[in-house]
């Protein structure tokens, strides 16, 4: 048997919008346009309907993740401190586009010691990585 698109939203319980909806997706089974009009064919006297996605697909975009902070020891300022009997500070914390300079760094959570031979970060081979705050302590 076959049934338009009123007579089939009441067999299913819907409205008539959301069975064209269902039309318009292809998720009514046999379902076929005659002009303007849908002819939906009965299969033990109710219309198939095809399960469907779970919504849209996601627009938004992942989170920025956040700026590495890199810390660097700097071995010519060492050598420099050690000719000259200086105290430069050492130790250069980069995190974003700024620099902090000290003698000390405290890290709180989790961190990594990088090298690379190849690849160079700032100039360095060796330096350490962390996603958390550290507080500098400059010079005295």
């Amino acid at each position: 048997m076959i049934v338009g698109t009123t007579e089939a939203a009441k067999i299913l319980n819907i409205s008539t919008a959301r069975l064209r909806v269902l039309l318009i997706q292809g998720r009514v089974e046999g379902a076929y346009k005659i002009g303007k009009m849908w002819l939906i064919p009965l299969f033990k006297d109710k219309p198939i309907i095809q399960k469907g996605k779970r919504g849209p697909a996601p627009r938004w975009c992942n989170p920025r993740k956040p700026a590495k902070t890199i810390i660097h020891v700097n071995t010519h300022k060492i050598k420099q401190n050690q000719k000259h009997h200086q105290k430069q500070a050492v130790i250069t914390v980069k995190k974003g586009k700024t620099n902090q300079y000290g003698h000390e760094v405290e890290i709180p959570g989790g961190c990594r010691v990088v090298y690379s031979p190849d690849k160079r970060m700032y100039g360095a081979r060796v330096w350490i990585e962390t996603l958390f705050d550290v507080e500098v302590i400059s010079c005295s």
